[in-house]
């Protein structure tokens, strides 16, 4: 019993999972680049972002980047409406016609891309790779004032890497070091998101103990995964639980 003591005592101390309204604890600052996964409502970490909008008051000048601009009153809007955030990299924001009034008004910047280069430049950050090259829009005005190369005969587009400094993400399942796994969809863009920033939190779905989840299974590994919180049940869907 003493060895099954110890080692229960161990998982205990190497638990990454903590309380939701401690999660940002000394890993959150203002004007950090915020990466937060999430395709429209799959695989958004609506719990992380509620807590981050009750903590507005301490942060601010943030940089969001996002697939998408969610809906309005939904998601990182919420962030928006708390004027916490002053530029968002997106891909796609017409679904929130508030985020494009506060662009047109000047008071939020707004960087798009292609979601195709906005997911490599994601995935070179990750992998420690700085820039690489593409034709994705060269005769297009997303070439405008950008950097262009001549190389094997073609003109490409320089496309640098896009670091972050903070991770939200929700994953379907995790268990209590950190590994987690998605379904589907709601895998999108959360994977590649983990690796490009050094501090990550995830709020899971469902959080299972270690072993539970077979080694083949993890989508992004517990060594990147800085803390992990139960996720809550999400108001916005099937009158308030998912």
């Amino acid at each position: 019993m003493a060895a099954i003591g110890g080692v229960e005592e161990f998982m205990q101390h190497i638990s990454k999972v903590c309380d939701i309204e401690s999660v940002f604890d000394g890993l959150f600052e203002s004007h950090l680049k915020v990466m937060v996964g999430g395709f429209g409502r799959g695989g958004t970490p609506f719990s992380l972002i509620d807590a981050l909008c009750r903590k507005h008051p301490l942060y601010h000048g943030l940089t969001i980047i996002k697939n998408d601009g969610n809906e309005p009153g939904l998601g990182v809007d919420l962030l928006f409406q708390k004027q916490m955030v002053t530029k968002v990299i997106s891909t796609h924001i017409g679904l929130n016609p508030d985020l494009i009034a506060r662009m047109n008004r000047g008071d939020i910047a707004v960087e798009l891309h292609p979601q195709g280069i906005f997911a490599e430049k994601i995935r070179a950050a990750g992998a420690g790779i700085p820039a690489f090259l593409s034709d994705v829009g060269i005769d297009t005005v997303i070439a405008n004032d950008r950097e262009k190369i001549e190389f094997n005969g073609s003109t490409w587009l320089l496309e640098t890497a896009l670091p972050g400094d903070v991770a939200l993400l929700c994953a379907d399942v995790a268990d209590e070091l950190g590994n987690c796994v998605w379904r589907g969809s709601n895998r999108n863009m959360s994977v590649v998101m983990g690796t490009a920033c050094p501090r990550v939190l995830v709020e899971a779905k469902k959080i299972v103990a270690p072993g539970e989840i077979a080694p083949e299974d993890v989508h992004l590994p517990a060594l990147f995964v800085s803390r992990v919180v139960q996720a809550g049940p999400r108001a916005h869907m099937n009158g308030g639980r998912q």
